[in-house]
């Protein structure tokens, strides 16, 4: 790779300051101190979009009590291959966080990372029978070792007493239970890792600079028009390697940097809203992330769930998100970011995208059209007492799903995360959501693999990347002992130890 100085042309430039490029910049400036780094920011801070703390779950994805990662198949089975997955990419989260704990590079865990137990509640005996299939079926994976089930209305009720309160006796409902879950604030663990990176000379921050266009020149180098949005002066920044980590924002940079392997993907907005408790009384009695089914055709950000939240030291307790239909990527978006992304080679895949998801366009009509009386009732699925007094409904993030071209369907929609990059490994672009943040270690070493296939090779790379993630490499799933090892140091590392966080 081409090496810069600091004050001029970057190694690396990474477009938004959110959790993705923080976990990247930290990973790069660990694998080889010497690289030069840019950070660009459209926003006056950073993690002010999707990496906010009000503008997604906080939940640690780790597939504990998301439902919509254990489909049932046809045959009546639960394919377990998507949680797991999640679950070992959560593992390395968490190894990753508590390396940096140890280096000193970061400090106070509990200011990002919270125990709080994740929890998956049903209704009705389809889908009891399926809770208790989807139990049996994980807890064959040391992964999920420790996780509880219950049928039974005094049990739960201790568990998750607002949830079973005034509940009818003979509903039948059922609830699994795992005490190692977490509550993360990502916003917050984002600005300790940009901090960190920002104390190196070689590391440079712009903030309100906006990215309007960028293009490969024939060395390989990326040139990267930027423009400062307080004074509207515009300059170019060149560099050999560009991670687009900007959220929604990434997709119409990525249509931007004419690569080949960007065409016929699209993105489809959906925004969301929470009900914020007011009452401390209430938020008091719930301690726990509580997880349901999804409405079928909603996207996976849409799950309803009663949450306990953890915020700047204050806690909270959310339900939600409802979801919305915006035509921004962004919360601070443009409401011409969709039509500005409809290209000749995405326009297939995004109608046929939408003709193959004519129950997600029902489920956002119906939303939007909720009114507070409805957004009441569907807590008081979750919460039979609730009352509306004691509820204040917030926005809450914009998410945009991918949307891909598939040379059976023409066009699918897909709920989770993708990385694409050039064939050259020199611009890489993350799109899509959930999990997202809860798997940005897993994603980045993708990335690493994908775009610094040499160094990675390597074994002074391979060395160092043993040291930040120890199960790298290495099957969870396979090596029982290894898991438990994992678990019990990051659990004492991150301050989860001391309240019983650790996986039986």
């Amino acid at each position: 790779m081409h090496k810069s100085h600091a004050g001029s042309n970057p190694d690396i430039v990474l477009v938004g300051a959110g959790i993705m490029s923080a976990t990247l910049g930290v990973m790069l400036k660990e694998l080889q101190p010497d690289l030069v780094i840019h950070v660009i920011e459209r926003l006056d801070t950073v993690a002010a979009e999707s990496s906010d703390a009000w503008n997604n779950a906080g939940t640690g994805h780790s597939a504990f009590c998301e439902l919509n990662y254990t489909p049932q198949k046809e045959d009546g089975r639960i394919d377990c291959s998507k949680a797991i997955k999640i679950a070992g990419q959560f593992v390395e989260s968490r190894e990753f966080w508590s390396f940096l704990i140890e280096q000193g590079y970061i400090h106070n865990p509990e200011e990002f990372i919270r125990p709080v137990p994740h929890v998956s509640f049903v209704q009705g005996e389809e889908n009891v029978t399926y809770l208790k299939k989807r139990f049996e079926a994980l807890t064959g994976y040391n992964l999920f070792k420790g996780m509880l089930y219950s049928e039974d209305h005094a049990r739960m009720a201790k568990l998750m007493p607002l949830v079973m309160d005034g509940r009818d006796a003979s509903a039948v409902v059922a609830a699994t239970r795992m005490n190692a879950g977490t509550d993360v604030n990502f916003g917050a663990l984002t600005r300790k890792l940009f901090r960190y990176l920002f104390d190196f000379p070689s590391v440079k921050l712009h903030l309100a600079h906006e990215v309007n266009d960028l293009h490969q020149d024939a060395d390989g180098r990326w040139h990267i028009k930027i423009k400062n949005l307080t004074t509207d002066k515009k300059k170019t920044i060149v560099a050999p390697f560009v991670f687009i980590g900007a959220g929604g924002g990434s997709l119409p940079l990525l249509e931007k940097s004419g690569i080949p392997e960007s065409r016929g993907y699209g993105g489809f907005p959906v925004s969301g809203q929470w009900l914020i408790c007011n009452n401390p009384a209430v938020i008091e009695r719930h301690n726990a992330k509580v997880y349901g089914k999804a409405a079928v055709g909603s996207p996976p950000m849409s799950v309803p769930h009663l949450d306990t939240r953890v915020i700047d030291g204050k806690r909270s307790l959310l339900f939600g998100p409802y979801a919305g239909f915006s035509t921004k990527f962004l919360k601070n978006g443009s409401l011409w970011d969709l039509p500005a992304s409809i290209k000749m080679s995405n326009i297939k895949p995004m109608v046929m995208a939408g003709i193959h998801n004519l129950p997600l366009t029902k489920y956002l009509i119906e939303q939007v059209s909720q009114s507070g009386e409805d957004r009441m009732n569907a807590l008081r699925e979750y919460f039979p007492k609730a009352k509306a007094e004691d509820w204040d409904l917030e926005i809450a993030g914009q998410r945009v799903q991918v949307i891909k071209k598939d040379e059976e369907e023409g066009g699918v929609l897909e709920f989770g995360t993708e990385v694409v990059n050039a064939e050259d490994g020199s611009i890489a672009a993350l799109l899509g959501a959930s999990p997202g943040a809860s798997t940005a270690v897993a994603i980045m070493i993708d990335l690493l693999h994908r775009c610094f296939g040499d160094k990675m090779s390597t074994p002074e790379w391979q060395n160092k990347l043993k040291k930040m993630i120890p199960s790298y490499g290495e099957s969870l799933i396979e090596n029982d002992l290894l898991h438990q090892v994992s678990a019990n140091r990051t659990a004492k590392v991150l301050g989860l130890a001391e309240t019983g966080m650790v996986v039986a």
